[in-house]
Order: structure tokens, then C-alpha cells, then sequence
């Protein structure tokens, strides 16, 4: 994420294709070593595409995405000790993966 993050900031900033040594060297500005590999595959992957064209294909995937609420809020009403498990249970597992998903937990 952090690789796709410094593309799009160098093509708002007018850098209409960015190179690795341009994604390095924003993201080095800000204390974040990148990985060549990464680095390589996004440049790949974006090559000869028109940005405004991806955030769009973007756009319309997460628009297919569920969005439910929390299941967990049910079995709050039932009270005593063995609903408060299961919440804390769903606590851990959400601190736990949400950082690794996005690429922050590396």
C-alpha cells in the first residue's frame, strides 16, 4: 500500500510515469526502506496506464465489497460473562490482522 501511496502522491505531484528510483526516493524522505522487488512490480503493473483509469477500476471493486456492521452486537444483550468473551476474542483478531492486511505490520 505504502508503494501504490507514494506512486499516486508523485503523479498528483505531476511525475506522469514514475520510476523506482523516484518511489525510493520519496519514500526514503520519509524513513521507509523500500524493497526493489515491490518497487519493480508496482512500476510494472502501472506501466503505460493512465492513472485516472485505475482509481476508477478501483473504484468500481470496492464498490462490490460487503460492508455489514457488527455481529457481535447481538449477543451483547444476552449479558453475563459469556457474551463478554466472544467481544474480547473479536478485539484481539481485529488488532492483530488489520495492521498485516494493509501492508503496516512488515
Amino acid at each position: 500500500m505504502k508503494y501504490l501511496a507514494a506512486y499516486l502522491l508523485l503523479t498528483a505531484g505531476g511525475k506522469a510515469n514514475p520510476t523506482d528510483a523516484d518511489i525510493k526516493t520519496l519514500l526514503s524522505s520519509v524513513g521507509v526502506e523500500a524493497e526493489a522487488e515491490r518497487v519493480s512490480a508496482l512500476i510494472a503493473a502501472l506501466k503505460e496506464k493512465d492513472i485516472s483509469e485505475v482509481i476508477a477500476e478501483g473504484k468500481e471493486k470496492l464498490a462490490s465489497v460487503p460492508t455489514g456492521g457488527a455481529a457481535a452486537a447481538g449477543g451483547a444483550a444476552a449479558g453475563g460473562a459469556a457474551a463478554d468473551a466472544p467481544a474480547e476474542e473479536a478485539k484481539e483478531e481485529e488488532k492483530e490482522e488489520s495492521d498485516d492486511d494493509m501492508g503496516f505490520g512488515k
